[in-house]
Formats: C-alpha cells, sequence, structure tokens
C-alpha cells in the first residue's frame, strides 16, 4: 500500500493520496491538483477514483480538475448533490482498489453527506480518513448548514451517533486520519497533530468522553465561532463543481497602474509579513503576509467578488499570494505591483508605515493611556489578555468600528502579531491614526511575566 497524507499550512488542509498495484484515489483534494498528478507518476499509480467526504466549505476542491484530466471517477456521500454526475456510497458500500478496499461509512452530523472511508488490507481496517466528522482532539462544528433544512442541534444529535455508533465501534489501532488540522475553523479545538489512532482519541478528544446525547448536543452547539463569509461561496463552488482552475496568466502592473486599480475599486492585498508592511506600503492596503493562514483570513476578510491587486517583494511571491487565494474561491486577482515597493517607491509614490512595537514598549505607553485593541477570538481573549484591551475579534472588525475612537492612540495586539497587522491596515483604511502594531502579542507579553487578566 502507498499512503500520503498532503498537509497545507494556510489551510489547516489534509488531502490524502492511496494507490496499491498501479491504482490510486485520491481523497479530498485541493484546488491546485499538479501535486496528486506528481506524486502518481512518480509512483507509478493511476487516479482511478476523487473521493470527497462531503461539501467543503472552508476551500474550493480540486475534484472536477483532476477528474477532468485523469478520468477519475468522483465519489461522494449519496447525500451530497453536486451538479454533477458523480459515484454515490452508503453504508458499507466498497471499492477495490489494487489490493485494497476502500469501504464507506455515512457518518452526517458535520454536513448531511459527510463520510467517512475505511482502508481495508488484507480484511483488516488499518485506517479511517474521517472527512470532518472526526478531527485530532475534536470534532466537525453542526453548525455549517443551519438554515438549509437543519438545526445546529439535529446535526449535532446525527453527529453523536456518527460517532459513537460507526467510528467508536473501530479497534483502537486504527489510525486516524482527518481533513483538517489545528486553527481550521470547521472545528474550535483542533489539536496540532495531523493523525492519530481511535484509541488515542477515545482517551483525549474531549468530545469524545463518556457523556449521554442531550449533553453532548450542548456541548457542541454553545460558543461556537462566527461562520466566516467566504464558507456559503465555497461550498457551493464545490457543489458545481468548479472546474477552470489552473492559473491564468495575472499581469504585472505599474504602480500608476495599481493606483488607477485602487482607485476604482479593486482591494489592495499586501502578502509580506508585518515587519516589512510596517516599514512602508501603499496606504489602504490590507495586509495578510503568506507566512499565516493567508487563505482562510482572506476568505474571510475580502468579498469574493472584489477585484484584487497583490503585492509582495517579489514575483514568485506574488503569484504564490494569487494561488493561495484560488484555493479559497478568490478568483479576481487583476495583478500585481511589479518590482514591490522598491518600484511604488521609485515612482515617487507615498507609503503608509505601522509601527511596530514590543511588549515592553506597550507595558510603556499604558502608563500613558494607549489604548489596546485585542483582535483574537473570544476563547483566546478569555484565557488571558493584557489588562484593559478591549475584545474585538478581526473577523469582526470592520463591522464594529463604531465602538472605537478613530483619533485615540491605538495599540493593536493579538496571540503573535499576524492578525493585528490585518486588524491595524482595516483600521488605516478607514482613516484611524495613531496606530501601533504588537510584535510577539499576547503570548509574548505572558512570556515576559506581565500580568494577564482573565
Amino acid at each position: 500500500m502507498f499512503f500520503k497524507q498532503f498537509y497545507l499550512g494556510c489551510l489547516a488542509h489534509a488531502s490524502y493520496l492511496i494507490g496499491s498495484n498501479g491504482e490510486a484515489a485520491v481523497v479530498d483534494p485541493r484546488r491546485d491538483v499538479d501535486i496528486y498528478l506528481d506524486a502518481a507518476r512518480a509512483e507509478g499509480l493511476t487516479i482511478r477514483y476523487v473521493i470527497e467526504t462531503h461539501l467543503h466549505a472552508d476551500f474550493v476542491s480540486g475534484h472536477r480538475e483532476l477528474a477532468d484530466r485523469t478520468g477519475a471517477e468522483i465519489v461522494f456521500g449519496r447525500q451530497a448533490n453536486p451538479s454533477f454526475s458523480f459515484r454515490p456510497v452508503a453504508d458499507g458500500d466498497e471499492i477495490p482498489l489494487g489490493a485494497l478496499l476502500l469501504r464507506f461509512l455515512e457518518t452526517p452530523g458535520h454536513t448531511p453527506e459527510s463520510i467517512s472511508v475505511l482502508v481495508v488490507e488484507d480484511g483488516v481496517v488499518r485506517m479511517a480518513l474521517t472527512g470532518d466528522t472526526l478531527f485530532i482532539g475534536d470534532v466537525g462544528r453542526p453548525d455549517l448548514v443551519s438554515g438549509k433544512g437543519f438545526t445546529a442541534e439535529q446535526m449535532a444529535s446525527m453527529l453523536y451517533d456518527s460517532l459513537h455508533d460507526k467510528l467508536l465501534r473501530l479497534d483502537d489501532e486504527v489510525g486516524v486520519y482527518p481533513a483538517h488540522g489545528a486553527g481550521s475553523m470547521c472545528g474550535r479545538n483542533i489539536g496540532t497533530d495531523t493523525f492519530s489512532t481511535i484509541g488515542d482519541q477515545k482517551r483525549l478528544n474531549y468530545a469524545l468522553q463518556p457523556m449521554p446525547r442531550d449533553a453532548f448536543v450542548r456541548l457542541m452547539t454553545v460558543g461556537l465561532p462566527e461562520v466566516p463569509g467566504y464558507f456559503p461561496h465555497a461550498a457551493e463552488m464545490n457543489r458545481g463543481g468548479e472546474s477552470a482552475t489552473r492559473e491564468a496568466d495575472v499581469p504585472a502592473l505599474s504602480p500608476a497602474d495599481v493606483a488607477a486599480r485602487q482607485e476604482a475599486g479593486a482591494v489592495v492585498l499586501d502578502v509580506r509579513g508585518g515587519a516589512a508592511f510596517g516599514a512602508g506600503h501603499v496606504p489602504g492596503s490590507l495586509n495578510l503576509g503568506l507566512q499565516g493562514q493567508f487563505a482562510s483570513w482572506a476568505g474571510t476578510l475580502i468579498p469574493a467578488q472584489a477585484p484584487l491587486v497583490v503585492v509582495s517583494d517579489d514575483e514568485d511571491g506574488a503569484h504564490e499570494g494569487i494561488t493561495r487565494l484560488r484555493r479559497v474561491g478568490l478568483d479576481n486577482a487583476v495583478g500585481f505591483l511589479d518590482g514591490g515597493m522598491y518600484a511604488w517607491d521609485g515612482a515617487g509614490r507615498t507609503h503608509a508605515t505601522l509601527p511596530q512595537i514590543d511588549v515592553e514598549e506597550l507595558r510603556r505607553r499604558m502608563d500613558e493611556g494607549i489604548f489596546v485593541l485585542d483582535v483574537r477570538r473570544p476563547a483566546e481573549y478569555a484565557a488571558g489578555h493584557v489588562p484593559g484591551a478591549l475584545s474585538i475579534p478581526l473577523s469582526e472588525l470592520e463591522r464594529r468600528l463604531g465602538e472605537l475612537r478613530p483619533d485615540a492612540p491605538t495599540a493593536v495586539v493579538c496571540a503573535s502579531g499576524y492578525r493585528s497587522s490585518a486588524a491595524a491596515s482595516i483600521l488605516q483604511r478607514h482613516g484611524f491614526g495613531a496606530l501601533s502594531n504588537v510584535v510577539g502579542g499576547t503570548s509574548a507579553w505572558i512570556q515576559a511575566g506581565h500580568a494577564a487578566a482573565t
């Protein structure tokens, strides 16, 4: 058996290539599919099946392109309703793959059509690809289909059955391979490991501890984070089987062209790190560095149809940003700044700056009355924050600007400095002045021994 996990950090997304005796299946592919074609070719495998554990909402899948390029059959759970031809599978259905057997379990709860894929070798279940039903340290959130015929409580009840009547009845030694890792918005407490075993999850996963159904439903439906705004758009693209996924040519733009595009309404997206952005950037641009969960935050903060201009240090970085944008359905990149900020400055264009301060300077400036804005998620804030900081999560910032004073000196803080740089760039775009980004964030504050409020 050949088995490989492909983990994509910017989406906290895991996909899989399974092969045996020259045949292969890809499970939950990302949108740019060459990585699977290259791996299959290197192993002498022909991709026969593309399997989706459900209709994903947090990224645009490559199932149609992969099928178009290989002739593979697309497999979904029988409750799925895509607008293209597919092979529906139900509980207990099996597909031979070389010397292996792929056995399917219907495991609704995250979505109605969710399935898990059991990989059977020599009559023994070796691993379970659990999609978004069972994560490492967590389970799938049940609220993403609310308003589409099911309540979150109904989905959580289905999830309880899927876990207890199906997955937890597998042998303790069976490997657990989910579709997401830490940071994904498809769960709320996903661990940092990317695989585990059924036995370890029984012991360590908070959601799998013995409890009655009603207690599980309450636990799963209270305190859920907000659903990112791009999820419905991505889910519908997947339902429609978006196939035009190869990167089109995106032109290099002069500084004058970028300024004209911005004036016409394009979002200027700076994909450099916070320090480089702080030193100088196109006024009014949004900062989301490639080193963080770039794609997820881009999908959350940028309207799906917005035209985009990318700013990077080099052309490779710009194209990497454009590829990652497409992974979440942001297909409207109209160009990138040719020569980056060097060209912008060389053309005599005005640039903006964002001061970067460490936690010691933050502490000193708090004595002088600086306002502190914490843009982490509520659970992070509740676990410990800079005393006196106001909590407005990054995903809610744009619609809660009225709670802030544009003229007040403000330090923006998150866990490390990534989200706070994005937040400060949003505030700058709305005319806020006297902003500072706290490098190292709350983590550095606590590590420095400063008091944290809870």
